[in-house]
């Protein structure tokens, strides 16, 4: 029951916010809430010990008061620097996290770049008329779904994650 939630709960909530990013430019506070209050049921469940369990809340922490600066000079949106600190959350404070940043900045900077191309390209005109999350990517007053980025990095090294590990472990010795 608890690798199951932990293969589910951790996916599924990239997977939504990046979708719920592209089609309405939102991240809903949910979605971070999720990911802590299951992050802090399951985590304890696994055996995981306590100083372990604590510095995953530090990655937390630190990843939100870095955020949360990039939000105050408007670089970031709230439910992007929601997000990134929940994933922290989940991943610790080790090298997996280093290299979830690492991915993110790389998906974000190559997202952003498709989108700028598609904002000047003869598609964002063809496209716009027929659905409205096109028409708000073509919009040059309009950030960039950044949501994107942090979930589908989120899902590339969720598998090298603590929890993850835990789950396979499990499942190696049945």
């Amino acid at each position: 029951m608890i690798e199951a939630a932990i293969l589910i709960v951790f996916p599924f909530a990239m997977a939504f916010a990046g979708v719920s990013d592209l089609l309405s430019m939102t991240i809903q506070n949910r979605v971070s809430l999720i990911l802590v209050v299951s992050f802090a049921v399951l985590a304890p469940l696994t055996g995981m010990p306590w100083d372990l369990y604590g510095m995953h809340f530090v990655a937390g922490a630190a990843v939100l008061a870095a955020t949360f600066a990039l939000f105050a000079t408007g670089t970031m949106g709230g439910g992007d620097a929601k997000l990134m600190s929940a994933t922290a959350v989940w991943l610790g404070w080790n090298l997996g996290l280093a290299e979830y940043l690492l991915t993110m900045s790389i998906l974000g900077g190559l997202l952003t770049i498709a989108i700028l191309r598609y904002r000047s390209s003869h598609f964002a005109v063809a496209y716009t008329e027929r659905f409205e999350f096109m028409r708000r990517l073509a919009r040059k007053d309009v950030g960039v779904p950044y949501g994107i980025a942090l979930g589908l990095a989120g899902l590339l090294t969720f598998p090298a994650s603590p929890l993850c590990l835990w789950v396979i472990n499990r499942l190696a010795h049945i």
